[in-house]
């Protein structure tokens, strides 16, 4: 009779029923890291692709059109090629040519996309109906566009149209003019313009519509604003300004023939617009090379075969994304830098889980071991077993990452993700596999101050010494440019600084326990030798929390350093909490009035006069009349160049505060006249030299006592107001239209106003946070690799008379070694990072909308609470959870504490 078969339950499946519990910690462990990974790159890409679109939206059309324009052949053609080659139907094929060569090189939108004939010149036109502010005869440019009836609804008459055909000797054609340009010319639907043309009369245009544009802002009115907005021209002479109005008569394409009978100059022209949708950063270079290629490569050569020889293509827009590009740059590094922090302590938690679950099962696979299991299937069977939970996890978070920012590529968050799977999943088989080498029973001991590092340690850390080092050095000479080393040198200094401290921690133990050895109580003596047992592995947690220490406490000082930065930058330039301008003297009663407002705490008026002339030179200062008493409180309330009241004390020749440059100029030493633009004139001596003043943002300006001016100069244009919470809505109602109103918290804001900006300062702190959370997760996975172990010590003393209290203490002294270590150590280690690496850091970049502001160069410095608060965190976190584990232990029997210690 044979016996049936013995059922084996399979390894995975007995395991994770063995152990749901750590089965799924694991899980949301690997899904959180996941989620994480894979959205950074997506997070980056989006805020940066948000940047460009900013950017070549703000630069305006005008610039960022491509424009291509070619001359017409008018010698050696007939009359009848000449209108057929300035024909729709021609123009047509030829920008549908240049549309598939342009939009080669970028995303074109073809609707705001346009061509047609424009006059080069403004011929002047003598119709005596049309304004003339200097007596200047006005000026016209003759437009032929195509997909005018598109673009603009008619607001009065009609669109324009050519009745018959139309040549170079047609005596009239009809047109249509925007409102803005109907307003200011005179212009009504049926006014007759006559412009002069060549070899024949005046060409007579007739208006028949006067239209309004649907997208005033887009690429078909505003690659030529002139289209849509008249311009008062001024004449480029000395004297009294001299001005005439340019604008824009907008033809049919049917009429474009007769544009060659004016003295205008045509040109045939086709404007492609760049698609702001289609925009995509990681596309930059190729966008690049493509604008180039338009202006001076094959680009140009292929348009120049559409459309003639001597076409020629110009835009600005490489400008734009040359701008865009420095930006980039100088902030990418600054992300890198949280992001390689980050990525640091999370690898070391996930390596850390692993370990936590080897030394859990260290017996189980001892035991294995010892019965035969090889080495290879042991691993094997460990990694199945951790792949059946991390795979999924790591799916779930990279699918949780796509959804949360849609839109951006997916091969760098796949790869992120798949990196934090195969880093869970292989953990705790290598863990496993190094302590499980050999055949062995029990595990030998390896406190820290027991092990002498190997050479091998001694090499490693050399190298990493070395790494951080150049690291280091090169960022410091070259700044965030120098390539992607310099983003790890805050992480590679906090694992220096790990190892260095772990290097000295058995001797700072062994100093402790001298002294230690003299107190009455076994508590302090014991809670040192529990200390100086900690195992070698400990190298993990210090490394995660001084790496992660190290970068909140760089992170934390980039953040404030920005905020510092664009708080200094909106107080120079506003001078006060806010600031009233204007152009003419401001009312006499507008100063009580706004003294009255809520949140007013201060008013200093001042008179400014930007064109001051010092000795009849020809080189303008700004003169400055303040009453001495309400603006010495306020420089001091600012902090912008103080001085004392009585410096300013009226006399014959008016004392003045003077900037560097203009003491320089002109002395300190002897009086000198001062021209003011209405005629008059004052004498002054500069007295005090200040490198800043609240009035005048700038760096040249002379500073008097508003009553030592004549009566017409000493009336206040500005004023100056400190106060909390100050309502810009108040202010701008209290004030007349034309006084321009700044409040200190619509500048600050207006500092950061690009996405690239804002996104990367998001970033940085989710970055900066999340490398936190993970410092406490390897905080508590280390605490919790020591739990079972504390809960048995305690049971035993428990048994030899230790109470409740003394039990408290004793897992609390245990834990402050450690602890202080590391807090000291990443403060410190934090410290010296910001101190090394300041001379290369530029946060001018991320902090202001462009490099020139007031406030000048924005540079790293500590910052006090981002160094401490992390490091207090870690202390009372690590001794709050030894004292809650005392009590939870006081609460359990001490005889079931023996019975799970035996087991261990």
């Amino acid at each position: 009779m044979s016996s049936s078969p013995t059922v084996v339950a399979p390894w995975v499946r007995t395991r994770l029923r063995a152990a749901p519990g750590a089965a799924l910690a694991l899980a949301l462990l690997v899904m959180v890291t996941a989620c994480l990974a894979g959205a950074f790159p997506r997070a980056v890409e989006r805020y940066e692709d948000a940047g460009l679109v900013h950017t070549i939206d703000q630069a305006r059309p005008e610039r960022t059109t491509v424009r291509v324009s070619a001359p017409l052949p008018l010698y050696g053609m007939s009359s009848d090629d000449q209108d057929t080659l300035l024909g729709p139907g021609v123009l047509r094929r030829q920008y549908e040519k240049l549309l598939g060569t342009v939009g080669g090189s970028l995303s074109v939108d073809r609707d705001q996309s346009a061509y047609g004939i424009a006059t080069g010149t403004s011929p002047a036109v003598a119709d005596p109906w049309i304004p003339r502010p200097s007596g200047l005869l006005a000026h016209v440019s003759l437009v032929a566009q195509s997909g005018l009836a598109g673009h603009a609804d008619v607001r009065a008459g009609r669109l324009p149209r050519a009745s018959g055909p139309v040549d170079s000797m047609s005596p009239e054609v009809e047109a249509a003019v925007t409102a803005a340009t109907a307003k200011s010319l005179h212009i009504k639907v049926g006014s007759v313009i006559h412009v002069p043309g060549v070899g024949r009369g005046p060409l007579a245009v007739r208006v028949t519509g006067i239209l309004a544009p649907r997208d005033p802002a887009g690429a078909y009115w505003s690659t030529v604003p002139l289209l849509r907005t008249p311009s008062l021209m001024r004449l480029p002479q000395p004297g009294p300004p001299q001005t005439y109005w340019l604008g824009a008569l907008l033809l049919p394409q049917e009429a474009a023939p007769a544009l060659v009978g004016t003295r205008g100059e045509p040109f045939r022209y086709w404007y492609f617009a760049p698609d702001l949708g289609g925009l995509r950063a990681h596309e930059l270079d190729r966008l690049k090379s493509g604008v180039a290629s338009l202006e001076s490569g094959p680009g140009l050569q292929r348009a120049r075969t559409a459309t003639g020889e001597e076409s020629d293509v110009d835009t600005g827009l490489d400008d734009v994304i040359a701008a865009f590009s420095r930006l980039r740059s100088n902030i990418s590094p600054l992300v890198a830098v949280a992001a390689a922090g980050t990525a640091t302590v999370a690898v070391v938690v996930l390596l850390m889980a692993g370990g936590l679950a080897a030394d859990r099962r260290r017996t189980e696979l001892a035991l294995l071991r010892a019965r035969g299991a090889s080495l290879p299937g042991l691993t094997g069977r460990l990694l199945a077993e951790t792949a059946v939970v991390a795979v999924p996890a790591g799916a779930v978070g990279l699918g949780a990452a796509l959804l949360l920012f849609p839109g951006a590529r997916t091969g760098h968050a796949v790869a992120a993700a798949l990196a934090v799977t195969l880093t869970a999943c292989a953990a705790l088989p290598l863990r496993a596999a190094l302590a499980h080498r050999s055949v062995q029973l029990t595990a030998p001991r390896a406190d820290v101050t027991a092990v002498r590092p190997s050479r091998r340690r001694t090499v490693a850390e050399l190298t990493l010494l070395a790494l951080a080092a150049g690291a280091v050095a090169t960022l410091r000479r070259s700044g965030t440019s120098a390539g992607q080393l310099v983003s790890l040198a805050p992480v590679l200094t906090g694992i220096i600084a790990a190892l260095l401290l772990l290097r000295l921690y058995p001797l700072l133990l062994r100093r402790l326990a001298r002294p230690a050895g003299r107190l009455r109580g076994a508590v302090g003596h014991l809670s040192l030798a529990r200390a100086g047992r900690t195992q070698a592995s400990a190298v993990l947690p210090l490394l995660a929390l001084l790496t992660a220490l190290t970068t909140a406490a760089f992170g934390g000082s980039v953040l404030a350093g920005v905020a510092e930065a664009r708080d200094h930058a909106a107080l120079l330039t506003v001078g006060a909490d806010a600031r009233m301008d204007a152009a003419v003297p401001l009312p006499a009663d507008l100063a009580a009035r706004v003294r009255a407002l809520p949140g007013v705490h201060g008013v200093a008026a001042a008179s400014i006069a930007y064109d001051a002339k010092p000795l009849d030179e020809e080189d303008a200062v700004t003169l400055v009349g303040v009453d001495p008493a309400a603006y010495g409180r306020l420089a001091a309330d600012t902090g912008l160049g103080t001085f004392p009241a009585g410096e300013l004390k009226n006399s014959k020749t008016l004392p003045a505060l003077a900037s560097p440059s203009i003491a320089r100029a002109y002395g300190t030493r002897r009086p000198f006249l001062v021209r003011l633009n209405d005629g008059s004139a004052v004498t002054v001596r500069i007295t005090t030299v200040l490198d800043r003043t609240p009035a005048v943002p700038g760096a040249d300006f002379l500073i008097v006592n508003r009553a030592g001016l004549p009566a017409a100069a000493a009336r206040p244009t500005t004023l100056l107001l400190t106060g909390a919470h100050l309502d810009a809505e108040a202010l701008r109602r209290a004030a007349p239209a034309s006084v321009t109103v700044q409040t200190l918290a619509e500048v600050r804001s207006g500092y950061a106003d690009s996405p690239l900006q804002t996104g990367a300062g998001h970033v940085y702190t989710a970055a900066v946070a999340a490398g936190a959370g993970f410092a406490v997760l390897a905080l508590l996975l280390a605490l919790l690799r020591a739990a079972p172990e504390r809960a048995a010590l305690l049971a035993r003393l428990r048994t030899m008379g230790l109470t409740r209290a003394q039990g408290r203490r004793l897992l609390v002294l245990e834990s402050l070694p450690q602890a202080l270590l590391a807090a000291a150590g990443g403060t410190l280690t934090g410290w010296i990072a910001i101190h090394l690496l300041s001379p290369g850091i530029d946060l001018t970049a991320i902090a202001l909308t462009t490099s020139q502001t007031p406030a000048g160069k924005a540079t790293l410095h500590p910052d006090s609470w981002s160094l401490t608060a992390p490091a207090i965190t870690v202390v009372v976190l690590a001794v709050g959870v030894a004292g809650v584990q005392a009590w939870w232990t006081g609460r359990r029997g001490s005889v079931r504490e023996l019975r799970a210690g035996e087991g261990r």
